[in-house]
C-alpha cells in the first residue's frame, strides 16, 4: 500500500511539473516557474565536425549524450561541435531562461528569428577577448521565448585546447542563476587566493635574488631569477582561468595558452637544469653529468620551440602530449642523476639544496598524479590534476630550497674572500715585521763589526807585532767581507714593497700573495747567505731565479730571463762565493731592460765547466751596454750604483783570504764590431 501511494505521488508530480517533453527534439517548459539547473542533455541534438554558421541549420543533428561530461577531459584533437535546442514556453507570460554549458574555450550562440534565418546573439570563451569582470556572465546564454511559442537555438563549441572543462548543459531562471553565480565566485575565490599567496612569496624570493645578484653577480642568481619570473608569470596567468577573478592579463586571453606548456618545460626542466649546472659547477666537478644536463637543455629548448610553433599554427593539443612524453622520458635519467648527486653530497655541501628542491617537486608531483580525482588517463599536466595544491607546495619547496642554496653559496663565497684578505693582510704584516727585524739586525751587525774593527786596530797599534798584524789583516778582511755581504739594496726592497702594495690596491690577491711569498724567501736567504762565505751552486741558482722572478713581476712582463747550465754539472757539490753574482744580475736588470730597440729585455745566465777545476759564470743582457750605462749614470739625477764595485772588492778580498784566484771580466757587445748591444760579464771561479 505504501509503495502504491509513493508511485501515485511521483506520477502526479510528473504531470504537474514545470518541464515536459512534447517530443524528443522539443523541450517544453513553463518559463514562469522556478528552474534550477535543469539537465537538458537529452533535448540537445549534436553534430560534431567543422561547419560554418551558414551551414548550421542544414547539418545532420543526432542525439549523442556521450559528448557530455561532468569532469575535466583530456583531448587529443580539437573538439568542434554544434548543438541545437528547440524549446517551447508553456507558461502564461513571455520570459527568459539561461543556458549554461560550462567554462569553455569558445562558445558562439545563435537563434532563429521569425523568418527562420540564423542570427548570432552573443559569444563567450576563455580564448575570446572580453573586457572587465562582467565577461563571465556572458557564459549564460538567454533563451527568450514568448508564451505558448517555440524557438530553436544553436550553440557552437570550439575547443582546440588539450583540456576541456565540464560540459553539462543546464537551464536556470534568473534568480537561480544568480545563486549559481555566487557559488561559483566563492569556489574560485579560494583557489585564486592560494595563487595570489604563491605569487607574493615568489615575488619576495625574486626581490631577494635580484638584490644578491646586484651585490654578487653570478650565473646561478641570474638563472634563478629567470626561473622565478617564469613561475610568477605562469601563476598570474592561472588567475585568468578562474571565473569571476580579474587578472592583469584579461586583455590578452591567448597569453595563458602560449605560456602554459612552454612555462612548465621552461621552469621545471630547462631553467632548473641551467641553474643546477651553474650552481653546482658541474663542468669542473662532474663533467659527465654536465654533458647530460647540457644535451638535456638542448632537448627541452627544442621542445619549447616546438610547442610555441605548434600553438602559433593553431594546434594546442600536441604541446600537451609533448610535455607528457618529455616528463615520462625524463623520470629515469633524472632519477639516476639524483642518485649520483646524492652519493656525492658529503663532498659538496651545495648538492643537498639542489637535490632536496628537485626531489621535493618531483615526489609531490608524482604523488599528485596518483591521487588525481579527475577521471582522466594518467597524465602529468597540472590542468588535469585535482587537488592542485600538492603541485603548488612542490613549486614552493623547490623555490625555497634553491633560494636557501644561493644564500648558503653566497655565504661561502663571502667567507672565502674574507679569509683570503685576512691571510694577505697577515702575510703583509709578517713581512713588514721581518723587514723591521732585518733592518735592526743589519744596524746591530754594522755596529758590532765597526766596534770590532776599532778594537782590532787599537790592538794592532799597541802590540806592533808582525804576527798580530797578519792576523788582524785577515780578520779585518773577513769582517769587511761580511759587512759588504750585509748591504742589501734598499732600493730593491722599496720597489718590492711598492709592487706588493700595488697588487693589494688592485685586489690582485693571487699575485700579491705569490710576490709576498717569494720576497720573504729572498729576505731569509739573504740573511742566511750573509753569514757564509761560500754556498752551493744550486742555492745560488735558486736565489737568482727567485730574485729575477720578482723583478719580472715588477716590470710587468717587460723582461724575460733564462738560466742555462751544463747538464753534467753537479750543482750540489760545486761552490760559489755567496751573493757574488747578484750585483751583476741586478745591474743587468736595471740597465739592460731599458733598451728602446727591444720591447722586452732578455737576460741570460750560463754556468759551464771550462776545466775540471774552473767554473765559468756568464751574465749577458741585450741592454744599452756598459759604455752607454756609464754615460747615463754621469747625468744629473741618476743613481750611482756601487754594487758591481762592491762585488769586485769582495772578489779581491776572497782571493786574498783563500787564494782562490777569482777573475771578473766585463765586455761591452758594441766593442766587438757587431750591431748587437748589451753587456757580458764573465766570472771565473776556481774550485778548491
Amino acid at each position: 500500500m505504501y509503495r502504491l501511494s509513493l508511485i501515485c505521488l511521483l506520477l502526479c508530480a510528473a504531470l504537474t511539473g514545470t518541464v515536459r517533453a512534447g517530443d524528443r527534439d522539443t523541450l517544453s517548459a513553463d518559463f514562469s516557474r522556478p528552474v534550477d539547473g535543469l539537465d537538458i542533455r537529452h533535448y540537445l541534438s549534436v553534430y560534431t565536425g567543422n561547419a560554418t554558421a551558414s551551414q548550421a541549420q542544414g547539418l545532420d543533428y543526432r542525439h549523442d549524450t556521450s559528448i557530455f561530461h561532468r569532469h575535466k577531459k583530456l583531448l587529443f584533437q580539437e573538439n568542434d561541435a554544434w548543438f541545437r535546442l528547440t524549446i517551447r514556453n508553456t507558461g502564461p507570460v513571455d520570459s527568459v531562461l539561461y543556458l549554461f554549458a560550462g567554462w569553455q574555450e569558445r562558445l558562439f550562440f545563435y537563434s532563429e528569428d521569425a523568418s527562420g534565418a540564423l542570427r548570432h546573439e552573443t559569444s563567450a570563451g576563455m580564448m575570446l577577448h572580453q573586457q572587465g569582470a562582467d565577461r563571465w556572465d556572458s557564459y549564460a546564454f538567454p533563451l527568450h521565448v514568448a508564451a505558448g511559442q517555440a524557438r530553436t537555438f544553436y550553440l557552437h563549441l570550439e575547443n582546440p585546447y588539450y583540456r576541456e572543462n565540464e560540459l553539462m548543459p543546464v537551464l536556470y531562471d534568473a534568480i537561480h542563476y544568480a545563486h549559481f553565480r555566487h557559488r561559483q565566485a566563492d569556489r574560485f575565490k579560494g583557489e585564486a587566493l592560494v595563487i595570489q599567496i604563491v605569487i607574493g612569496m615568489l615575488l619576495v624570493l625574486l626581490s631577494i635574488t635580484i638584490i644578491n645578484y646586484i651585490q654578487l653577480p653570478d650565473k646561478p642568481s641570474m638563472y634563478f631569477s629567470a626561473y622565478l619570473l617564469g613561475l610568477i608569470l605562469f601563476f598570474c596567468l592561472r588567475l585568468e582561468t578562474k571565473p569571476y577573478q580579474l587578472s592583469f592579463f584579461h586583455s590578452m586571453p591567448m597569453l595563458k595558452y602560449y605560456w602554459d606548456v612552454p612555462a612548465l618545460i621552461s621552469c621545471f626542466y630547462f631553467m632548473s637544469m641551467l641553474f643546477g649546472r651553474a650552481f653546482l659547477n658541474l663542468r669542473e666537478r662532474f663533467p659527465l653529468m654536465d654533458k647530460y644536463y647540457f644535451y638535456s637543455n638542448i632537448f627541452y629548448g627544442a621542445c619549447i620551440a616546438a610547442c610555441i610553433v605548434l600553438m602559433w599554427m593553431g594546434d594546442y593539443t600536441l604541446p600537451g602530449q609533448i610535455f607528457t612524453w618529455a616528463t615520462f622520458l625524463s623520470l629515469i635519467p633524472f632519477g639516476i642523476s639524483f642518485v649520483a648527486l646524492g652519493r656525492r653530497m658529503r663532498h659538496h655541501p651545495l648538492i643537498r639544496f639542489f637535490l632536496y628542491g628537485s626531489l621535493g617537486l618531483y615526489l609531490l608531483a608524482i604523488w599528485s598524479f596518483f591521487r588525481n580525482t579527475e577521471p582522466v588517463p594518467f597524465t602529468p599536466l597540472p590542468e588535469l590534476i585535482t587537488p592542485y595544491s600538492l603541485l603548488v607546495v612542490g613549486v614552493l619547496v623547490q623555490s625555497l630550497s634553491y633560494a636557501a642554496g644561493l644564500s648558503y653559496r653566497n655565504k661561502l663565497v663571502h667567507q672565502e674572500k674574507t679569509r683570503t684578505q685576512e691571510l694577505l693582510i697577515k702575510q703583509l704584516n709578517k713581512n713588514k715585521e721581518l723587514q723591521r727585524k732585518l733592518n735592526e739586525q743589519l744596524e746591530e751587525l754594522v755596529r758590532e763589526q765597526t766596534t770590532e774593527i776599532v778594537r782590532r786596530k787599537t790592538e794592532l797599534e799597541e802590540q806592533r807585532k808582525l804576527q798580530m798584524e797578519a792576523e788582524y789583516s785577515k780578520k779585518f778582511a773577513e769582517i769587511e767581507l761580511k759587512a759588504i755581504r750585509a748591504q742589501i739594496n734598499p732600493h730593491f726592497i722599496f720597489n718590492c714593497l711598492n709592487s706588493i702594495q700595488l697588487f693589494v690596491m688592485q685586489r690582485d690577491y693571487e699575485h700579491a700573495q705569490k710576490y709576498l711569498s717569494d720576497f720573504s724567501y729572498l729576505i731569509r736567504k739573504t740573511l742566511d747567505f750573509s753569514r757564509r762565505n761560500f754556498i752551493s751552486l744550486a742555492d745560488e741558482i735558486t736565489y737568482l731565479n727567485t730574485y729575477l722572478g720578482l723583478e719580472k713581476m715588477r716590470f710587468e712582463q717587460k723582461m724575460s730571463f733564462e738560466i742555462l747550465m751544463d747538464p753534467t754539472l753537479n750543482t750540489v757539490e760545486l761552490e760559489v762565493p755567496a751573493m757574488l753574482l747578484q750585483p751583476y744580475v741586478e745591474n743587468a736588470v736595471k740597465y739592460g731592460m731599458t733598451n728602446e730597440e727591444h720591447t722586452t729585455g732578455l737576460l741570460t745566465i750560463r754556468f759551464t765547466m771550462i776545466a775540471h777545476d774552473m767554473l765559468e759564470c756568464i751574465v749577458e743582457d741585450n741592454g744599452l751596454g756598459i759604455t752607454r750605462s756609464r754615460q747615463l749614470r754621469t747625468l744629473p739625477g741618476h743613481h750611482q750604483s756601487s754594487g758591481m764595485e762592491i762585488s769586485f772588492n769582495r772578489a779581491e778580498l776572497l782571493n786574498k783570504m783563500y787564494n782562490t784566484g777569482i777573475q771578473i771580466e766585463i765586455i761591452d757587445k758594441s766593442t766587438r764590431g757587431t750591431q748587437e748591444s748589451g753587456t757580458i760579464v764573465k766570472v771565473l771561479i776556481p774550485q778548491l
